[in-house]
């Protein structure tokens, strides 16, 4: 069965003066013994320059692409952690003066699946001034995410740190496979297999956290489930609560 999409797929909706998201179609996610579906979603900034910022980009369409020519020229392509990467290169394809930026291990990473991406600029080393703050959620062993917050709108933009998974179309081995994680809809988290890879950074993890909420968001996006559009601080408190234990 199939994910709930969240139609219209690969079209922009706006979310606030010069926010935008677009959900894309699912992608199975490999766990070995199985796979279980995955929505997928990005995320784009217009700039004051007029350039746009792309967050975890999708697999480009037609439609899409002729929706994002109307709002500008794509100036930063983004790969946020190591599990977000998959279309970076197509995107620098179709748009070559894009600056890359990557995560740190993400090269690694696609280099290890045998993908071998655009020469890209390390993550953490980039300046949007105070358009764009963002800060890496330090900690885990698995994966240092690069969290982000639109300073316009005030939004949180998420990747997996917070999975909200809609399940009622799933089988009855996914839902239970969500309800373990801990990560389903309407009570979404960091879905558990993450949460352990953070059992001895859990007071770096603490401190990126703090950080995070003394952006005081009033919004926040993240890839999987629905967005969270007000009510981000009591959002934020109930997805992280496993760290203030």
């Amino acid at each position: 069965m199939e994910v709930k999409k969240y139609s219209p797929l690969n079209s922009l909706k706006k979310i606030a003066d010069n926010l935008w998201i677009v959900d894309g179609e699912e992608v199975l996610m490999n766990f070995k013994l199985f796979k279980v579906p995955f929505s997928t979603r990005m995320t784009v900034i217009r700039l004051q320059n007029g350039g746009l910022w792309v967050h975890s980009p999708i697999k480009p369409s037609d439609n899409l692409l002729f929706e994002i020519k109307q709002l500008g020229e794509v100036k930063h392509l983004i790969a946020p952690n190591v599990l977000h990467y998959s279309y970076i290169n197509e995107w620098h394809e179709l748009f070559p003066e894009a600056e890359v930026w990557l995560a740190s291990g993400v090269q690694k990473r696609a280099g290890k699946s045998g993908m071998n991406l655009y020469y890209g600029h390390e993550l953490e080393k980039a300046n949007w001034n105070e358009e764009i703050c963002f800060t890496t959620f330090e900690g885990s062993f698995y994966v240092k995410e690069v969290v982000f917050f639109h300073t316009e709108s005030s939004t949180l933009i998420l990747t997996d740190l917070i999975e909200n998974i809609e399940t009622e179309k799933l089988s009855l081995f996914e839902k239970l496979l969500f309800k373990i994680g801990d990560n389903h809809y309407p009570n979404g988290k960091t879905p558990r297999d993450l949460r352990i890879s953070f059992f001895f950074g859990k007071k770096q993890a603490l401190k990126s956290y703090h950080k995070i909420k003394k952006w005081e968001p009033k919004n926040i996006i993240i890839s999987h489930g629905p967005c969270i559009l007000g009510q981000a601080k009591e959002k934020l408190n109930q997805a992280f609560s496993w760290l203030e234990k």
